[in-house]
């Protein structure tokens, strides 16, 4: 076979994520109504975001104290701690939020399962919420391995893909993410797939590698068991 190990991406990949971010982000907008617009809130807030990845890596914990950074900066250190208690109190809500998955997301890692691939789960993240997630979703007991890491790599794909089957050359990455999922799984010598998801976070942006031999998109997964079936 073409493709022995199976790697999928979880967040808006298998289950939502970012719309609770887009939810979150506007009740953080209404807090600070009165202290900045919304546009120059958006971009502090980014900017917080690109700044702390490097410190606290991705997830909600880190969302939650680029919030209150934001705060502080539209408001000339003038918060109010009933803000922050606020910020701090919706970010909590994330973390408990129940999960919901994307359709066709059990049945395609079922179905890959159920053959002779190695499928393994890879994802970024803070390492208590996405085993929350994995927990909650159902589809632990599908995936031969589970990889949280702090940033998707090539040499990170590669290293996984050696370990879980015959190396990149014989993988293929699913994921919604084309800066994360799609193109560091090509440059490791995978296949990728790219299921596009209706939102996404800006600094996950990133140009499609088009006419890459060992580039595929599909609308959802329900293609997926086909598509790999064509690869081989």
């Amino acid at each position: 076979m073409n493709v022995t190990t199976i790697g999928f991406d979880a967040d808006d990949t298998l289950w939502h994520n970012e719309r609770f971010y887009v939810l979150t982000q506007e009740r953080f907008a209404d807090l600070l109504k009165d202290f900045s617009s919304r546009d120059h809130l958006d971009e502090r807030l980014l900017e917080a975001e690109k700044r702390n990845l490097v410190r606290y890596g991705y997830g909600i914990k880190g969302f939650m104290l680029s919030m209150i950074e934001a705060a502080i900066e539209v408001t000339e250190a003038r918060v109010p701690a009933t803000v922050i208690r606020q910020i701090l109190e919706i970010g909590q809500e994330m973390l408990e939020h129940p999960i919901e998955l994307l359709p066709h997301a059990r049945a395609a890692v079922e179905a890959m399962a159920q053959t002779c691939h190695h499928v393994v789960l890879i994802t970024k993240g803070d390492l208590l919420d996405q085993e929350r997630k994995l927990a909650q979703s159902g589809l632990g007991d599908f995936f031969e391995g589970i990889e949280i890491v702090s940033e998707k790599t090539p040499a990170v794909y590669a290293r996984i893909f050696a370990e879980f089957g015959s190396g990149p050359d014989h993988a293929l990455m699913v994921g919604n993410s084309m800066k994360s999922d799609i193109l560091p799984a090509i440059a490791a010598g995978s296949w990728a797939v790219h299921v596009p998801f209706h939102l996404a976070w800006a600094l996950e942006h990133a140009e499609p590698p088009v006419g890459h031999l060992r580039f595929r998109t599909l609308p959802d997964l329900s293609g997926l068991p086909d598509l790999v079936a064509e690869i081989g």
